[in-house]
């Protein structure tokens, strides 16, 4: 059994694990004779998550914020909506800046990752969701003005986008697909 390229099955299956033991060896290579060095990644892998999800609550909750505000009534609604609006945007921000410094640094601790195909993947879909961050930004900025364009079916569609960008994110870090 072959793929396209005329690379045996096995052979791939025996190439991704030989490629799972040299990490494998790295790793302990480095816990061995750099223990500081691995609990420092470990600690930085686990604060990248806590403020990765937290940013993921704020851009869950903002686009929330603009179909209520787009659906909104009264000018006091209005008002109290885009202060909530404004607020969550200015408390999610440094969470995305905080979650990208760490991403950097343990990229710089582990350089390795950039020779992964998955890892690229991964790397483009935050750069999406940066952009889709800043869009946030841009619709607030409308709303602020009053100048919204779009109904609240639209923002309603707009809120689904970084479920299927967390979706693509964790099966790609956790699975760590070989293409």
């Amino acid at each position: 059994m072959s793929n396209k390229k005329g690379t045996s099955v096995p052979f791939l299956l025996l190439s991704v694990l030989i490629d799972d033991i040299k990490i494998r060896i790295r790793l302990r290579y480095q816990q061995f004779y750099f223990p500081s060095l691995t609990m420092t990644y470990l600690w930085l892998k686990a604060f990248h998550i806590i403020f990765m999800t937290s940013w993921f609550a704020g851009l869950f909750y903002l686009p929330r914020i603009f179909v209520n505000l787009a659906m909104a009534e009264s000018d006091e609604t209005y008002k109290h909506l885009l202060v909530m609006a404004r607020k969550l945007y200015r408390f999610v921000t440094p969470f995305m800046v905080i979650t990208v410094v760490l991403g950097l640094w343990m990229l710089h601790l582990n350089s390795g990752l950039w020779t992964l195909l998955w890892f690229k993947l991964k790397v483009l879909l935050v750069a999406t969701l940066i952009i889709y961050h800043f869009w946030c930004g841009n619709y607030l900025k409308k709303f602020s003005e009053n100048r919204s364009e779009h109904s609240h079916v639209y923002y309603r569609w707009f809120n689904e986008f970084p479920v299927l960008i967390l979706f693509a994110v964790v099966i790609l870090v956790v699975i760590k697909p070989v293409f």
